[in-house]
């Protein structure tokens, strides 16, 4: 058996995953987890899927027909470096007002203490009592085990003190 993992953005319209999802079946695969959105019109998903080694071929020309109806298709094996057993999982939730480069800077202190985003979630909508542009992230981290909540959280407090930050951790990615 092999992973693949299936990136897609291009025109929404019904019955997409349901195209996606019988390809997946047709070649013998298990869908095993995906994300996907609509985001400005256009549809963007990724999925993980498991198959036979031999059906990979299949499934990648199957899904390569979707460029026709003006898709961009990537067909990547899974696989890949694995976490260290003692990092630890937060979940970071941020609100503060929007502005340009919060993203950036956000993902800059992570990176600079060694911090990988495993999944983000980004919105911006209007706040309820001022009316004003809020930002709001949710996002999945695996931290090394030097690092507390707390050195993440006074890192993130000091871009702004109007930024409220939440982390909740979880047991070290070893664990049972």
């Amino acid at each position: 058996m092999t992973s693949l993992i299936v990136t897609l953005v291009g025109p929404d319209r019904p019955g997409l995953v349901s195209t996606l999802s019988a390809a997946v079946t047709a070649a013998g695969g298990n869908w095993l987890e995906s994300r996907m959105a609509q985001l400005a019109g256009q549809f963007a998903g990724i999925v993980l899927v498991s198959l036979p080694d031999e059906a990979a071929a299949t499934l990648a020309d199957a899904v390569a027909r979707l460029e026709r109806e003006g898709f961009q298709v990537v067909v990547r094996g899974g696989g890949g470096q694995q976490a260290e057993s003692d990092d630890t999982v937060l979940q970071l939730d941020v609100v503060g007002q929007d502005r340009p480069g919060i993203v950036r800077d956000i993902a800059e202190i992570l990176a600079r203490r060694g911090v990988n985003i495993e999944e983000l979630t980004t919105h911006v909508s209007s706040g309820s009592f001022s009316g004003e542009i809020m930002f709001r992230a949710s996002a999945r981290l695996r931290v090394p085990a030097s690092l507390t909540a707390a050195d993440i959280s006074g890192d993130l407090h000091h871009l702004s003190h109007e930024l409220m930050v939440d982390l909740s951790g979880h047991a070290p990615a070893g664990a049972a």
